[in-house]
């Protein structure tokens, strides 16, 4: 997975007040969908990044929300434009630093640009503020990985494969570190399903 798409924003739009508001208490507005965001996301899933794009840049930085950014974010990276790409990320996690996706996409470029302490860091983040995030943990088992550090790697595939994440790359990088830690027999079963999953998907 190259970067989280933003399409999957919309599913984290609801959250639930743990305490009522008591009727005498003054009731918060309701938060009014952004026209422009909206038409964004819709334009992106459609692959009209260009588009998308042109619309975000007629919106004030003050107006820009964190989806606006994360937008021109992924769309920047699409375009290999990374340094404002990276810029992009940091501004949707300075307006929302709960912003899993933006750290999970900054994380990925670090990443790729060999710089996994940075990654890490990153990664770490996305699951902190999702739990259930299978990708950041895949992710952090590849960054330990490039840091020679194979326990956490192989702990942070486990909770990848928890999660329900089924990337047959997730049991090739179980045998890879079982390997490295001189455990022969569980790296030989793990390649042994890595072999499995490849051979059923080329039927």
């Amino acid at each position: 997975m190259k970067k989280l798409l933003v399409t999957l924003i919309i599913l984290c739009g609801c959250a639930v007040s743990a305490a009522p508001t008591l009727p005498w208490q003054k009731q918060p507005e309701p938060v009014k969908p952004d026209a422009i965001t909206e038409q964004a996301k819709i334009l992106y899933a459609q692959n009209e990044i260009d588009s998308a794009l042109e619309i975000l840049k007629g919106k004030a930085d003050d107006d820009r929300n964190a989806d606006d950014w994360l937008i021109m974010g992924n769309i920047l990276q699409d375009k290999d434009k990374i340094d404002q790409a990276i810029y992009m990320y940091n501004q949707a996690i300075t307006k929302d630093p709960k912003n899993y996706k933006a750290h999970y996409n900054l994380g990925y470029i670090y990443f790729i640009q060999e710089k996994p302490n940075m990654a890490l860091t990153e990664f770490k983040k996305s699951v902190k503020y999702k739990d259930d995030f299978s990708y950041g943990y895949y992710n952090m088992g590849c960054a330990y990985l490039k840091l020679k550090d194979y326990r956490n790697a192989k702990y942070n595939f486990f909770r990848a494969l928890d999660l329900k994440n089924r990337n047959p790359n997730i049991y090739y990088n179980l045998a890879y570190s079982y390997k490295m830690l001189n455990k022969e027999k569980q790296a030989q079963t793990y390649l042994d399903l890595y072999n499995k999953i490849m051979e059923n998907q080329q039927l």
